[in-house]
């Protein structure tokens, strides 16, 4: 019993022991933080089937991992990849903000796994989550079988499907559905199905390889749209389809430079090759050989090659019934077994024509000639017929071989040629076209060349003649001067038949018509005389010049011909000034009163007629007494006092003479050359003004009382017989009308007597 007693005190103390460790590691005990899950629509948590679209711009703040601590301690947030995966997004600790770091494509990579963790510093929580990357529509729709080239046959059905383009938008959704269409598809042939890409050949058109060999079909496949950065966006591309036109056997030969034209000559013989005729086949891509026939109209006179096409003579021109020939030519596709196919027809015109074996010819009255010549006068009319020359010309081809043109080659276009294009045989006429050209002081003879040379011919035959027309002289010109006016300079006193100056003119024409005389006429003539022949001017034998008179004359000088056609030119001469008159004054003796503070002005003239000979320049030479207080200006001839004296009191001070009177020796000279001069005595008498002299009395009347007093009883002893003399005037005015007043009144009341 005792035993059984110690074995429950034992548990009991393993059960009191037990609780207390249990307590302890309670007591003691750290629980792990912890994300809140959110779910996938919110922006914080623990991302738990978090999106993100693709377009997301780098640095945006995406989500933020939010969690707690049981204990409330504060948690901090990590983010990582797995090791070789591309790191996107970062996160900030503390706050569990993470923000994108690198661009996201949906296409190289839909998802993105991270680890993300939550601990408190003790205990650290990781979990693995996937982040979904949304599409947005940033891919272009992508070609995958063009550009491309293709060959289409051109017998190919309308409707038919020729091509199916292939296009791959790795976008999802609306952005990777394909539309596609034809740019310009109202100008193409071809259309395409906007939803499978096959292109077809529209239902209404054919290809035709003789038109067009090649088509470019540019073809556009555009997306459904879809979000891009918030904007719905739409994306297309563009490829080009090249299809080449594959030629089939369905157009017949055609003749190359058509139309054709042949001839037979009179010297040609059996064998000789008329034409020869070309052709191809229509079918350009895959021509056949083409083989020659005379279809008809050859009258068996003709043949031609069966391979080279050319048509050959059978016999001599003299037995042709006919002088055109219209013959046409088959030219036949051959098959690839020998079978003959399409064909096509021509027709040659062959003419039978003279041999051109003769060149124009010119004639004169003795027959061939190639020289003609005429003599007449100068300037005849214009159109007038030159009825010295008789020309011919011939050619003795026919039809065609016989046409020629007529050419006048020469000096200018004085004269003209008329017919200018001649059938056989024609009269050939010279008219004048240009009168003032033909001209003999231009001109003394011409020399032209008269050509005849074929129009239509292969050989232009041609000839030519020379003709020679030789001007007489006619008095069609005045004399001319050689300048319209004459400008002369003559000293004045140059003696009498002194030479003024020399005038030209010529006269072009020939013989006594180019003699010129000279004579001059005008109001300014009387003074010179010209030599008729020399038109030499010079002054009248008892001419006298003088600029002083007349300076200037002017007058007309004639140049006549022999039969009086004349021209006028215009003298103008200047007779130059000489310095031949010397300065001179008034009077050699001259009396003036001079102011303080104003100048007094002597004047000289210089009668010659032209500066600087007439130029006066002033000085003063002497001054009585010696003590010059004067200055003169040296070209108005003022006199004024020097500039620092300003009174009369300075004047005494420096002559120590009350007498204020100057005699004063001025010269005028001319700038002349040589120089001229004259002298003048000027007596001055220098004096204040008056309003000066006033206020200096006045001034002085201040040490002077009795002097004022007189002055005051003066002035109102004169006031006073004023006044007197005044009232007495007025006194005996108004009793001279008191009189005459009452007169007036009886007369106007005395009544005349009735009669």
């Amino acid at each position: 019993m005792d035993c059984s007693i110690r074995m429950k005190n034992v548990k009991i103390i393993d059960l009191q022991l037990l609780f207390l460790f249990v307590h302890a590691c309670i007591a003691k005990a750290d629980f792990a933080p912890y994300f809140y899950d959110n779910g996938p629509y919110s922006r914080n948590g623990n991302l738990a089937l978090f999106s993100l679209s693709e377009d997301t711009a780098v640095g945006t703040h995406i989500y933020s991992l939010n969690g707690t601590d049981p204990e409330g301690q504060e948690v901090r947030y990590g983010l990582s990849f797995e090791p070789g995966s591309k790191e996107y997004f970062s996160i900030e600790p503390k706050s569990g903000n993470i923000t994108l770091i690198e661009e996201l494509d949906r296409e190289k990579e839909d998802s993105v796994d991270v680890l993300v963790s939550i601990t408190d510093g003790q205990s650290k929580v990781v979990e693995r989550v996937t982040i979904f990357v949304m599409d947005a529509n940033d891919e272009k729709p992508e070609f995958q079988n063009m550009p491309a080239i293709i060959d289409v046959l051109e017998t190919t059905d309308s409707g038919s499907s020729i091509y199916q383009v292939e296009v791959v938008d790795r976008d999802t959704g609306s952005g990777g559905s394909i539309t596609y269409y034809v740019q310009n598809a109202q100008s193409s042939l071809f259309g395409i199905d906007r939803h499978s890409g096959i292109i077809r050949l529209k239902s209404d058109e054919t290809l035709d390889f003789e038109k067009t060999k090649t088509h470019f079909v540019t073809v556009v496949a555009k997306d459904g749209g879809g979000n891009y950065n918030g904007k719905e966006q739409f994306l297309s591309s563009s490829a080009t389809l090249t299809i080449n036109v594959i030629d089939a056997q369905d157009t017949p030969p055609s003749f190359i430079g058509t139309p054709y034209f042949g001839y037979i000559y009179e010297v040609s013989v059996p064998g000789s090759e008329i034409f020869t005729v070309t052709a191809k086949d229509g079918d350009v891509g895959n021509p056949n050989p083409i083989v020659y026939s005379l279809d008809e109209g050859d009258d068996g006179v003709f043949s031609i090659n069966r391979t080279s096409g050319c048509i050959t003579l059978l016999t001599l021109p003299m037995y042709l019934k006919r002088e055109i020939f219209n013959v046409k030519v088959k030219a036949s596709e051959v098959g690839p077994e020998g079978q003959l196919m399409d064909f096509g027809l021509a027709t040659v015109v062959i003419r039978v024509v003279d041999l051109n074996n003769n060149p124009p010819t010119f004639y004169g009255e003795k027959g061939p000639q190639n020289v003609f010549e005429l003599t007449l006068n100068e300037h005849p009319p214009e159109g007038e017929i030159l009825r010295g020359l008789k020309i011919t010309v011939n050619d003795s081809d026919q039809g065609a071989n016989a046409k020629f043109n007529l050419r006048l080659i020469g000096p200018g276009r004085m004269l003209r040629v008329v017919p200018q294009t001649v059938l056989n045989e024609a009269q050939v006429t010279i008219l004048v076209e240009d009168s003032a050209s033909l001209d003999y002081e231009k001109h003394h003879f011409l020399t032209y060349k008269l050509l005849a040379i074929e129009i239509d011919t292969p050989e232009r035959f041609s000839a030519t003649a020379d003709i020679v027309i030789h001007l007489m002289d006619t008095n069609d010109n005045a004399p001319k001067f050689s300048s319209d006016y004459y400008i002369a300079r003559i000293p004045e006193n140059s003696p009498g038949g002194s030479n003024v100056v020399s005038v030209t003119a010529t006269d072009p024409d020939s013989g006594s018509w180019g003699e010129v005389k000279f004579s001059i006429y005008g109001s300014g003539a009387d003074m010179f005389l010209i030599q008729p022949m020399t038109g030499i001017i010079y002054t009248q034998p008892w001419a006298s010049l003088d600029a002083e008179v007349r300076s200037k004359y002017n007058f007309y000088v004639k140049a006549e011909d022999s039969e009086g056609k004349y021209s006028l030119a215009e003298v103008f001469v200047t007779v130059l000034d000489l310095n031949d008159h010397p300065p001179a004054f008034n009077d050699n003796f001259l009396e003036k009163t001079m102011v303080i503070g104003a100048p007094v002005k002597i004047e000289a003239v210089d009668d010659d007629a032209e500066v600087p000979n007439n130029v006066i320049e002033y000085a003063i030479m002497r001054a009585e007494p010696e003590n010059n207080i004067f200055d003169i200006n040296s070209d108005t001839g003022e006199i004024m006092l020097k500039s620092y004296i300003k009174s009369m009191a300075i004047i005494q001070n420096i002559t120590k003479q009350r007498d204020c009177t100057w005699s004063l020796v001025v010269q005028a000279r001319d700038r002349g050359h040589p120089s001229f001069s004259t002298t003048a005595v000027v007596k001055i008498d220098v004096t204040e003004a008056i309003k000066s002299r006033f206020v200096t009395y006045f001034m002085g009347l201040r040490r002077r009382p009795g002097v004022v007093f007189g002055i005051c009883l003066t002035i109102v002893t004169v006031a006073i017989t004023l006044t007197i003399i005044i009232s007495t005037l007025i006194y005996w005015s108004s009793v001279k009308k008191s009189r005459t007043k009452p007169q007036g009144k009886i007369r106007k009341i005395i009544k005349r007597p009735v009669p």
